[in-house]
């Protein structure tokens, strides 16, 4: 089975965090590959990446300044499988990742991960959150997942993505812009080869 790897960015603008994978992505070694999942097409949408990058290809998310990553490690069919101990570790293990990378945003991807690592302490809802991690922001976001009866449709999380891209790009603007400056240059690459 292939192994699942973090998308390693030294101060990224963004950092993604999942609670754990889920079997599919466990299975291909790759991040939000469940199949229907819309979490590609969410960060393409909400222009967080200025292409849609496909899931095989979840370590491109490191040319446009995002890593990513999991709370645990161990995929399961639901996070509710996960112990309490690994929970505890994740902890442990992501605020060390967090403090070695220093990205600007940390953004839990969904609000159970939210309420997991804050506890009682955790606001309502997805958005900029008062809490930090290591010195990073925090932002929350829906999980992607077809089965979030919050948040039932694309639109309805399209419109928190959307506002994580606002947070990110007032927090770390010009990242922002050296990033899509590259990735033109690289489109601009792409099409010459593509005529010659």
């Amino acid at each position: 089975m292939p192994r699942l790897h973090d998308v390693v960015v030294r101060r990224p603008r963004l950092l993604l965090v999942g609670i754990n994978p889920g079997r599919r992505s466990g299975a291909v070694g790759h991040h939000f590959a469940g199949n229907g999942n819309p979490f590609w097409r969410l960060l393409a949408a909400a222009r967080l990446t200025p292409e849609l990058v496909a899931y095989e290809e979840d370590q491109r998310l490191a040319e446009f300044g995002i890593g990513l990553t999991n709370l645990c490690p161990r995929m399961t069919r639901t996070a509710a499988e996960l112990t309490r101990a690994e929970i505890a570790r994740g902890h442990e293990a992501l605020a060390r990742k967090i403090a070695a990378w220093r990205p600007a945003v940390v953004a839990l991807v969904g609000i159970s991960l939210y309420r997991t690592y804050f506890g009682a302490a955790a606001g309502p809802g997805p958005g900029a959150k008062r809490e930090t991690i290591s010195g990073a922001r925090v932002f929350v976001v829906p999980n992607p997942s077809g089965l979030n009866a919050s948040f039932p449709g694309f639109t309805h999380k399209l419109v928190w993505f959307r506002r994580l891209r606002i947070f990110v790009d007032r927090l770390a603007p010009r990242a922002r812009r050296r990033i899509l400056a590259s990735s033109d240059r690289g489109r601009a690459g792409r099409a010459v080869g593509s005529r010659a």
